[in-house]
């Protein structure tokens, strides 16, 4: 059984896949088979009851905990007082097909592989079906980007639906990449498309099976809308196929995230101490036996730069660069987050 599974439908899709594309694909997937048999998975899930999309167990403790936006339009705008804006994702309008989708990262989310091949998942993993349980919002935070304060950033294009809670207590947040616009949107159309997709979907399979701290992909679903995109930046913009990512994650809280309520000052600072209690509790359990205060700030503090610099050790050991390295674009995990113009170098 392999880890990475490419549907019945998949060949309607296919002739929106360039002969390379399907080469790189390809070459990743026996990569992943190789190093990661989804025997083990499989095996660990047959002592799982294994969970419909309509029975997955949702414990949606961001929106829960942490403040949000007031205003409840989406439309472009600076947001303040708040860590995240509720927005549901937008529908195309057009017929979605799922290409791929992970039973490995299915496993993850006590969900039946079975699942994925039903005509809903591809309807609500483009975002144009809602998922029960689901409480979609976008996040809010800054960035440093090459060496520039950028200001508010947020997520422009991603849409989280929830956090599910699999039968061992792990928390993982679902989230879309590609379906639709935000309010931190700025002048992108909160689209992705099908060549881009396809790159994160497979890079972040393959590099958890080499070993390296990374966001997740449960699946890549064909939109069967048109995307307008300059892929060289040259000015030849062309239409392409659109497509959305399911990210999984443990959290996508980013650096950033503490960066824009510092930078604000002001009444916005309190928002820092707000998301890393957060942050402590749910991803750092076991801080919470070290003093409140200082000194469990500055133990997690301490765990963080470990986690990331064991991180850029690990991109560095494979010839991985990331391409666009900014503070919005890392994990306050320590996970490979973001897989946009990454690239592995053929000689390091």
């Amino acid at each position: 059984m392999h880890t990475m599974h490419t549907t019945q439908h998949h060949h309607r899709s296919s002739s929106m896949l360039s002969g390379s594309l399907r080469r790189f694909a390809g070459g990743f997937c026996k990569t992943i088979v190789r190093h990661r048999s989804s025997a083990i998975t499989m095996a660990a899930a047959a002592d799982t009851k294994l969970r419909t999309l309509e029975e997955m167990r949702f414990d949606n403790t961001f929106v829960r905990e942490l403040p949000g936006d007031k205003e409840t339009s989406n439309s472009l705008r600076q947001v303040s007082d708040a860590l995240y804006s509720r927005v549901q994702p937008t529908p195309t309008g057009t017929e979605p097909v799922t290409v791929a989708y992970s039973r490995d990262v299915a496993a993850l989310l006590d969900l039946d592989p079975s699942e994925c091949e039903r005509p809903e998942f591809a309807l609500i993993m483009s975002g144009a079906a809602p998922l029960p349980g689901s409480q979609p919002y976008a996040q809010c935070y800054g960035g440093h980007q090459f060496g520039s304060w950028a200001g508010q950033l947020g997520d422009g294009r991603a849409i989280t639906l929830g956090e599910v809670v699999n039968s061992q207590g792990q928390r993982w947040e679902l989230q879309l990449k590609g379906a639709g616009k935000t309010p931190y949107s700025r002048r992108a159309d909160g689209r992705a498309v099908l060549r881009s997709s396809i790159r994160e979907y497979v890079a972040s399979e393959a590099m958890e099976a080499l070993g390296v701290p990374t966001t997740r992909a449960l699946c890549c679903i064909a939109t069967g809308d048109g995307v307008h995109r300059d892929m060289f930046y040259n000015g030849n913009v062309r239409l392409e196929p659109g497509a959305v990512v399911c990210r999984v994650a443990p959290s996508f809280v980013r650096f950033g995230t503490f960066q824009l309520p510092v930078s604000r000052g002001g009444m916005q600072v309190g928002l820092v101490k707000l998301v890393a209690d957060y942050v402590i509790r749910h991803h750092y359990p076991h801080l919470m036996e070290v003093p409140e205060g200082s000194e469990r700030y500055a133990a997690w503090l301490r765990e963080v730069v470990e986690r990331t610099g064991r991180l850029a050790g690990l991109w560095q050991g494979l010839g991985f660069v990331h391409g666009v390295l900014n503070t919005d674009n890392m994990s306050i995990l320590g996970l490979t987050i973001d897989y946009g113009p990454y690239g592995f170098m053929d000689s390091f």
